[in-house]
């Protein structure tokens, strides 16, 4: 189990950095649009392929930063029925999601979008508007971020598997964020020096 722990660190600290370049391809983005709106508005003229580059870097950055954003557990959950359940029934529930759900997902799409991407690398497809750009280097984003995507599901398993044994604290809770028990137990403190106080104020 140490080793699987080893290779999760592993793959937390690739996601972690990829995420931390993908900064730079939405600084980049922005950029390059407000270069292309200046160059239009003052000189009158502008390119296809200006625009094009913008949603590439976008669906770069969207893509490839879709592990990062799982390792930082910022995708969209709706915890309706899930934040009802016990704590062990969560960590089962999140097992069977990365091991059946999320990794079916990705391999999918790892094995329809890997085609693809050399058939437009092959045929060096260009870009139908004027002035546009070629194809392939926006495709290989798909495998590559789900690619990372599927590397973080089975960090994650690990890690759950590892707490059901014992060795690790629960993966779920960020860095620095209280736990559910911890919040309640500071609630019912703050209560009880509440209580206190207006007892004490009270004649």
């Amino acid at each position: 189990m140490q080793f699987l722990l080893s290779v999760s660190r592993a793959i937390d600290r690739l996601n972690e950095r990829v995420g931390r370049i993908t900064i730079w391809l939405i600084l980049a983005s922005t950029v390059i649009s407000g270069l292309n709106a200046i160059v239009r508005k003052t000189f009158n003229y502008s390119s296809n392929a200006y625009l094009e580059v913008q949603w590439y870097l976008f669906a770069w950055a969207f893509l490839v930063a879709a592990g990062y954003t799982l390792l930082h557990q910022e995708h969209v959950k709706i915890d309706v029925v899930y934040s009802r359940l016990s704590q062990r029934t969560q960590i089962w529930i999140d097992i069977f999601g990365f091991a059946v759900f999320l990794t079916a997902l990705c391999t999918v799409v790892l094995y329809y979008s890997w085609p693809l991407v050399v058939q437009k690398y092959e045929t060096g497809e260009m870009s139908n508007n004027a002035g546009g750009l070629i194809r392939w280097p926006v495709w290989v984003a798909i495998p590559v971020g789900f690619t990372l995507l599927l590397l973080q599901g089975w960090s994650e398993l690990i890690k759950r598997i590892a707490f059901l044994k014992g060795l690790i604290p629960d993966p779920r809770i960020k860095q620095g964020e209280k736990s559910a028990e911890e919040q309640l137990a500071e609630a019912i403190r703050e209560q009880a020096d509440k209580d206190a106080a207006m007892s004490k104020a009270s004649p």
